[in-house]
């Protein structure tokens, strides 16, 4: 198992915070004498080139070789590191871990993270089925990190990432997506966004404090999508820093978020929309559609030459209702004003 340790300073400073713990340097966790011990948790290892499911996973020389049975053989609050796989020279796609991901309920706090430069494809391990009607990931458990992944839904239609909450017996609140890159993901209908897309809200809703946050999407039907809210509606998501997909040819609508009664407390800022999506036989058309959201749309940047309006409810560029706050946000024309 590999374990960071507390330095000196960071330890004589929660002794000092918290007089009477006792610490233990061990995975950066601290361990309370008196209320008792706090759990240990491991630290799992995937290579898709070199590891073998036979393995104990706990070291890099014993990886495990699938993503899947990592999850499964993991606790909560566990860590998962994913190594890529060996690229052919030559390769213009890198090798890929064909499965799909279910995190489930049990294992609240998991975190699946890659090893490499942050949402670059090629630089960071890829999952791409490469067929089939499931999402790449699907989240049941709450707290859980996805972290420096490739999500490639080429050929598949059951998009990317699925926060799957009904509330009871799956909870996915809490969810942080963060440096990931997205490329090709689509839902059951190939051209429409409130259908699936790389990151998406199950029907039920649910799926309270997301945050994401720093990713890079790319040619995706839709990024984000709310496929409904029959459960819950999303409360207190954040999406920053991301940029969003383009060519407009292959996306729909960057941000649908309509779906159901919409968000609440919903804060979007700091991101890039690189072309109003236009994709053939489309059914949304626009850079983001916030019917029935609540929140901030802030700092936000977009493609285009030709005009700043278009942004408001039901207008051609953006449906970003009154209850969305506009401040900020810029196209290369200059500042966007609301249209009545």
């Amino acid at each position: 198992m590999n374990n960071s340790f507390l330095s000196a300073e960071e330890a004589l400073a929660v002794d000092q915070l918290m007089p009477g713990l006792q610490l233990y340097s061990i995975g950066s966790k601290l361990k309370n004498a008196l209320a008792g011990t706090y759990p240990v948790r491991s630290t799992y290892y995937v290579d898709g080139t070199n590891g073998s499911d036979s393995n104990d996973g706990l070291a890099y020389d014993t990886a495990f070789k699938t993503i899947q049975y990592a999850v499964t053989s993991a606790s909560a609050y566990d860590t998962i590191c994913i190594i890529p796989k060996a690229i052919v020279v030559g390769a213009t796609d890198p090798n890929s871990y064909a499965e799909t991901i279910i995190i489930p309920a049990t294992h609240e706090g998991l975190t699946l993270v890659g090893y490499g430069s942050p949402r670059v494809q090629g630089a960071i391990p890829q999952i791409k089925k490469g067929s089939g009607t499931t999402a790449l990931i699907t989240v049941r458990a709450p707290g859980c990190t996805i972290a420096n992944l490739g999500i490639n839904g080429s050929g598949s239609t059951g998009g990317g990432i699925l926060l799957d909450d009904n509330g009871t017996t799956k909870n996915a609140f809490g969810t942080v997506i963060t440096g990931c890159h997205f490329k090709n993901c689509v839902g059951t209908t190939a051209t429409d966004s409130r259908t699936g897309g790389a990151i998406q809200w199950a029907s039920t809703g649910g799926a309270w404090q997301v945050r994401i946050s720093g990713n890079r999407f790319y040619k995706n039907v839709c990024d984000v999508v709310l496929l409904g809210t029959s459960e819950s509606v999303p409360q207190d998501v954040v999406i920053e820093n991301n940029v969003f997909s383009g060519p407009a040819a292959n996306t729909d609508c960057n941000l649908y978020l309509a779906g159901g009664s919409g968000m609440n407390g919903l804060i979007i800022k700091d991101n890039v929309f690189t072309a109003k999506p236009a994709i053939g036989s489309g059914s949304v058309a626009l850079f983001v559609d916030l019917t029935g959201c609540v929140g901030m749309f802030c700092n936000n940047f977009f493609a285009g030459t030709g005009t700043t309006t278009g942004y408001g409810v039901s207008k051609a560029s953006a449906d970003i209702p009154v209850t969305m706050f506009i401040t900020h946000c810029y196209s290369e024309s200059g500042l966007i004003v609301r249209e009545a």
